[in-house]
């Protein structure tokens, strides 16, 4: 019986430090109007913090709500202890002050968030699942091997795998998926289409159709091209990023995260969170000792929780400003002249040079925009895996190059494709003067075949 409830004891710890660490990983990867939103949140719900606003309105308002908390923990405290009839705990009485705020638009974590609390019933089963959804990239594919997950978890590779497989049920259809052919897979069964030739196509023949090969998967599946030509059609109206609906480009006005100024003695980097609200440990709470052993373990917890918080936050802080500096160490000829000086630069560089994990990198710049003297960017812009070289030698970024590649080919007439010659002149026409050959090289990166192999009849 006492190893049993030891037992239960290191489980129901390990869970709450991995609850933990999942927060303050969640925590870096938030943008600051979210971070506002999250901390907000987490206001409302622990009496334990106390949140400044630089304001004077808002902190007169902030006074009010201490005394309105100081006045809940003391019938608390004078009770009988029990909080679930609200009491101390209960959020209605400080959710005013959010009342005027701005609504946060819907990202994709925070969508299978919500499912993900409605699907999953067990605490452990709702841990890893947040793990998964934590792994998940804007497009909506998951980024990391389930052996991993498995093992950062501490569960085994079937958990992770069953998991998974909750989550590939979510809105939007193909999410948490490994790779496109099971993304693509995921959305014909739910659309009860998986079957014959569209299920072949998915499964087997995938490159053939990047390469507009259709008699070959023809030959393949010993049936007509016109049969196949039919089935890559539905194919092709499958989502392949079920993620990018999310990714905030309908907003029309971006508050940045970073502001990066131009001084006497070179840049300075400045996190833009002047106007997210401060936490702190609130007053009331410092003398746990004096009350019975129940209230100091509810006390505790409160504390546990705020000071993690709190200790996240700052830490995200301290990250992202480390990121930055990096970035605009690396990045001081793009700043002074432009996209064309953006030099080439990874997130295992930065990593490197800051001593910190590549996915830390990555969620730290998740979402989040600098202000320059030039303008707003994402941060994700300054990380670029290729660069090319033009005819006259300037550099150019492949990533931005090959996206407008692919607008024009996924917008031109099918029945009159455009030439690697004509994109060349097209992307002229747009300020990037790039070689027909690095044409070709970038749209065959992007799996499109020549424009004779495009042509539809």
């Amino acid at each position: 019986m006492h190893q049993e409830q030891s037992l239960n004891m290191n489980l129901s710890q390990h869970l709450a430090m991995t609850m933990k660490l999942q927060q303050a990983i969640q925590i870096l990867q938030l943008s600051a109007q979210d971070l506002k939103a999250e901390i907000e949140k987490e206001y409302l719900e622990n009496p334990a913090l106390e949140m400044e606003y630089g304001d004077g309105a808002d902190e007169r308002q902030m006074e009010n709500l201490r005394a309105e908390n100081i006045s809940a923990l003391a019938e608390y405290l004078e009770g009988d202890g029990n909080t679930s009839n609200g009491g101390f705990s209960d959020a209605s009485s400080r959710a005013h002050v959010f009342e005027s705020a701005t609504p946060v638009s819907t990202t994709l974590e925070r969508e299978l968030l919500e499912q993900a609390e409605f699907a999953f019933q067990a605490e452990e089963d709702l841990a890893v699942a947040t793990f998964i959804i934590g792994s998940i990239d804007d497009w909506g594919y998951l980024t990391l091997p389930l052996k991993e997950i498995a093992a950062t978890m501490q569960v085994t590779v079937e958990k992770a795998e069953a998991v998974l497989a909750v989550i590939q049920s979510f809105e939007p259809l193909g999410v948490g998926a490994r790779d496109l052919a099971e993304c693509l897979r995921i959305q014909a069964k739910a659309l009860g289409i998986y079957e014959g030739l569209v299920a072949a196509v998915i499964d087997k023949h995938l490159p053939e159709v990047a390469d507009a090969r259709i008699k070959e998967i023809a030959a393949a599946e010993k049936c007509k091209p016109a049969d196949v030509q039919v089935a890559v059609d539905i194919v092709r109206k499958l989502d392949p990023k079920p993620g990018s609906a999310y990714g905030g480009e309908a907003a029309s006005y971006i508050t940045p995260d970073v502001v990066v100024t131009k001084t006497a003695n070179g840049y300075q980097v400045n996190l833009n969170d002047t106007y997210i609200p401060q936490l702190k440990i609130s007053s009331i709470y410092k003398n746990a000792e004096e009350y019975d052993k129940d209230t100091q373990k509810y006390i505790n917890k409160r504390l546990s929780a705020a000071s993690w918080l709190i200790n996240s936050i700052e830490q995200r802080r301290s990250t992202i400003k480390k990121v930055v500096e990096e970035i605009v160490r690396v990045q001081q000829d793009f700043l002074e002249h432009g996209m064309k000086k953006l030099h080439p630069l990874t997130m295992q560089e930065v990593a490197d040079a800051i001593g910190v994990h590549e996915s830390t990198v990555s969620r730290a710049v998740a979402n989040k925009y600098a202000e320059l003297p030039g303008g707003i960017i994402a941060l994700r812009k300054f990380f670029t895996a290729n660069l090319a070289k033009s005819g006259d030698g300037e550099d150019f970024i492949a990533s931005q190059a090959k996206a407008v590649i692919k607008e024009l080919i996924e917008g031109e007439n099918p029945q009159k494709p455009l030439s690697d010659q004509k994109l060349c002149e097209l992307l002229k026409t747009r300020k990037m003067d790039i070689s027909r050959r690095t044409v070709m090289k970038y749209r065959e990166a992007l799996g499109y075949p020549s424009s004779v192999k495009r042509k539809r009849y």
